[in-house]
């Protein structure tokens, strides 16, 4: 039999379970996929928290790496042997699933699963944020949370190779250098640090035209004073619980702000986009523009630990769940 973890109720790390799980033939459109690595993701989390309700019960992950093991009627571009990945549909954390055969990329032959599952939806979705949320530029300065994470370390590393300079949050001066070493031009350590103080010195008072923050509630109203007037904020996580609410007028007051929450899932919803965000991705890799940390790997049936680590922000780069 099959295992897999599923959720019957949302709460803590202790309802992750372990269990048997039928999986079945492939219908129309899809694959069983035979996964070898699974992604840790903070959304994740939130699945499991209900913060993102999921119908119950239901098992988790967003993201994950292995081999075609059958096909089901209709499809064509992909084949049993095929090495591939994913990253959207819920359902990863399996040792074998069904998924959509027209949401799986094809996996070059000099990435691993491994590095798969570790970089699909962290580095498309920093793909999203550089490239087609907001477009940044040689000459931009930007500022980017919790640089030291998954998505962090992947997006410094891509805005320094565009040319950007990089102004990062982290908590700690070891998470500060493993930032610095990734492309982060000036880590700020925000337990000591006023960051929007060491915004307004680093710029010369010219402030910035995005802030980046996966945070949430502890950072997002201090993000929106290192905007300069127009600056766009980009929210994109609650690590620390969701913003309050706030009145749209204080976007004006604070220099006619812009806001978005982007979900990437929005921005790979047709074949075209995912195979083009995945290109560009695997392109980076390849080339060793950017470079994946692989820093934690857990066992799947082990992952209610891995996800209190997470949430106690021990963990840096990416994290693997083992199948």
């Amino acid at each position: 039999m099959v295992h897999a973890i599923r959720v019957h109720q949302a709460g803590g790390p202790e309802v992750l379970s372990w269990e048997e799980v039928a999986v079945g033939e492939p219908g129309p459109g899809q694959v069983r996929l035979r996964q070898h690595a699974v992604g840790l993701n903070y959304i994740d989390v939130y699945h499991r928290t209900g913060l993102y309700p999921q119908p119950l019960p239901f098992t988790p992950g967003t993201e994950g790496a292995g081999v075609v093991e059958d096909v089901g009627d209709g499809v064509t571009i992909l084949r049993p042997g095929d090495r591939v990945a994913y990253a959207g549909p819920i359902g990863g954390y399996a040792e074998a699933r069904l998924i959509d055969a027209d949401r799986l990329v094809k996996l070059p032959d000099e990435i691993s699963f491994e590095l798969a599952a570790a970089m699909m939806l962290q580095g498309m979705t920093v793909r999203m944020l550089l490239r087609a949320v907001h477009e940044v530029k040689a000459g931009d300065t930007i500022l980017v949370h919790a640089a030291a994470g998954g998505v962090g370390l992947i997006m410094c590393q891509w805005a320094a190779v565009i040319g950007a300079t990089v102004i990062g949050t982290v908590s700690t001066d070891e998470k500060a250098e493993l930032a610095k070493s990734h492309g982060c031009h000036h880590p700020i350590v925000y337990t000591r640090q006023d960051f929007v103080a060491e915004v307004e010195r680093i710029t010369g008072g010219a402030k910035l035209p995005v802030v980046y923050d996966s945070v949430g509630h502890d950072t997002f109203l201090k993000s929106l004073d290192c905007l300069r007037p127009r600056g766009l904020m980009v929210s994109f996580g609650n690590a620390s619980g969701p913003p309050d609410p706030i009145p749209p007028t204080l976007l004006a007051q604070k220099g006619s702000l812009f806001l978005t929450r982007p979900t990437l899932f929005h921005y790979i919803a047709s074949r075209d986009e995912l195979e083009r965000s995945a290109s560009d991705l695997f392109a980076m890799v390849l080339t060793g523009k950017i470079k994946v940390e692989v820093a934690q790997r857990y066992a799947l049936k082990d992952v209610a630990q891995a996800h209190r680590d997470l949430e106690a922000r021990k963990t840096t780069g990416s994290t693997i769940l083992t199948v």
